[in-house]
């Protein structure tokens, strides 16, 4: 039983992405929790020890094996010194108790420019206070916002949703032009009846994809939750033509929700024509996500 387990676990986390996607969209869970099917391969491991089997040891180790190639490089430290532009995302949270904790983190975190996702009209004023002094520069639309030490440009809604969800602006960095995207895709939930429910995700995922593709700067930079990890394949269409700064330049799996106890990344920085030279997660804010940074060479 163990030995059947063990290759069943190994052939799931090798051919994640061939996963059907069909029934339940269970193919894009299972690639967003994907890397805690390690510890099905601890247990596996465990019970193996437990019945002293040579032979289910043995086949335990190919799911090992497999989860190794898939995120031991996540696990390697990539930061590194240097960079010209920090930039941060965070969604804040339409129901945060404590908005004015979440901006003065924010306001602390350094960064060049910030990403708001999921800013209640109410706690706007709060946030354009707390961050005024830091970022001269401030653009909201709808539920998404952005704040930055440098001037803003061009800056429009992207229709990603019925109602505003992302925006785009050019930010007039001292070594030129960077596109900055924003955006806060549809939320997915996970019920019985009807599995992981990402069909809006996914629309709203193409619409930004689409509009990213025709973008005419060379240097890109795509912030925001994306309620979705960048190994799920029904994200390709946006994730697939931009790289992953927590994937080419931070330390870990650099999970975002929940705060209290992250388990997932769904919050994201991808980058076009940009090479990241450093990423990480924030502290808890008071937000039910943790804010995502990195650092950028232009």
């Amino acid at each position: 039983m163990i030995v059947v387990a063990a290759l069943f676990c190994a052939a799931l986390m090798a051919l994640n992405a061939q996963l059907p996607n069909g029934v339940g969209h269970l193919g894009s869970l299972w690639q967003t929790v994907l890397p805690w099917s390690g510890v099905a391969v601890a247990l596996l491991l465990l019970l193996a020890a437990v019945r002293r089997s040579v032979l289910a040891a043995a086949a335990v180790l190919v799911p090992a094996l497999v989860w190794t190639v898939l995120f031991a490089p996540a696990l390697v430290d990539k930061r590194a010194g240097g960079g010209d532009f920090t930039v941060v995302s965070h969604n804040v949270n339409e129901e945060n108790p404590d908005p004015r904790r979440t901006a003065r983190a924010l306001a602390a975190s350094g960064a060049d420019v910030l990403a708001v996702e999921e800013l209640a009209s109410r706690a706007q004023e709060t946030y354009r206070h707390e961050l005024a002094a830091a970022y001269p520069y401030s653009e909201v639309r709808g539920g998404v916002g952005l704040w930055s030490r440098y001037p803003l440009e061009a800056v429009e809604p992207v229709e990603i949703m019925p109602w505003t969800r992302a925006l785009r602006a050019t930010v007039r960095t001292p070594k030129g032009p960077v596109a900055v995207y924003a955006a806060h895709l549809a939320s997915v939930r996970v019920h019985p009846a009807a599995g992981f429910t990402t069909a809006r995700r996914n629309e709203a995922a193409a619409k930004l994809a689409e509009a990213v593709r025709a973008e005419r700067l060379p240097r890109v930079v795509v912030l925001g939750d994306f309620n979705g990890s960048v190994d799920d394949s029904a994200l390709d269409a946006l994730t697939g033509p931009l790289r992953s700064a927590q994937q080419e330049a931070g330390d870990g799996f650099g999970f975002t929700w929940p705060a209290s106890f992250p388990v997932v990344r769904i919050d994201q920085i991808l980058v076009k024509g940009i090479t990241p030279s450093s990423a990480w997660t924030l502290p808890d804010t008071g937000s039910d996500h943790r804010p995502v940074a990195a650092t950028l060479r232009l």
